[in-house]
């Protein structure tokens, strides 16, 4: 009790050099528990030392973020390697714009399908469309890449950047939900994706119905009589 009190003194004083000398030299202290009052009172030098000599790389994240070492952070969080340090790393680093360290960490992220929503809406939140959409092309480049990172990037094309969208449909229409594409791309009045998704999901009236209804901007007479030859009605 006595050596964690020490510490925790050292650390309201600010005296990091007195806490570095102390825990190398024979101790009875809780090292984590005292970094963690550290960290609980803002003390985030010292717990960045304390988690340091321990290799608590999880917290030691923290602590690094708070202090804006946002490169030592990511490199924590490299080490630590956990889902919710990676979102702490990478959630800090967009809010200080710090983005290309946020890709670092978000690479790390949107592997994993259900932390994919959460993320987008971080960066969507704070305006960052162009970043969000730099993010997810290198995403899509990955060996873990799966069909929601690529139908997510479609989403964001048609919201943001629809000049990108129907390269990105042709390209990769077989790795996507399209019925997600098709709502989002109706939404955003892209017809002619729209009527591209309903073909490839063998919906040809649906994709009749759009090209009718929205004809200035999607009819063609050769499209359509393709698509008409293929309908049901």
């Amino acid at each position: 009790v006595v050596d964690n009190e020490l510490i925790f003194a050292y650390a309201k004083t600010n005296d990091v050099g007195a806490i570095e000398e102390f825990i190398t030299t024979a101790n009875v202290a809780k090292v984590e528990t005292v970094g963690d009052r550290c960290y609980e009172a803002e003390l985030f030098e010292a717990g960045k030392v304390l988690f340091t000599h321990i290799s608590n790389w999880a917290k030691l994240a923290l602590c690094l973020v708070h202090l804006q070492q946002f490169q030592q952070a990511v490199e924590a969080a490299r080490k630590a390697n956990s889902i919710p340090t990676w979102k702490a790393v990478c959630y800090a680093c967009v809010d200080a714009q710090a983005f290309r360290l946020a890709q670092v960490c978000g690479l790390n992220i949107i592997v994993f399908m259900d932390q994919l929503q959460d993320l987008i809406q971080h960066y969507e939140k704070g305006g960052y469309f162009t970043q969000v959409i730099e993010l997810m092309e290198q995403g899509i480049n990955s060996e873990r890449a799966h069909q929601g990172i690529f139908t997510q990037l479609g989403v964001l094309y048609a919201k943001y950047k629809e000049s990108k969208l129907m390269e990105h449909l042709n390209l990769f229409w077989s790795r996507l939900n399209i019925p997600t594409l098709i709502h989002v791309s109706k939404s955003n009045l892209h017809w002619n994706e729209a009527v591209f998704l309903y073909t490839k999901y063998d919906q040809y009236d649906q994709a009749v119905e759009v090209m009718i209804d929205h004809a200035p901007s999607c009819w063609t007479h050769e499209k359509f009589k393709d698509i008409v030859a293929k309908a049901a009605n």
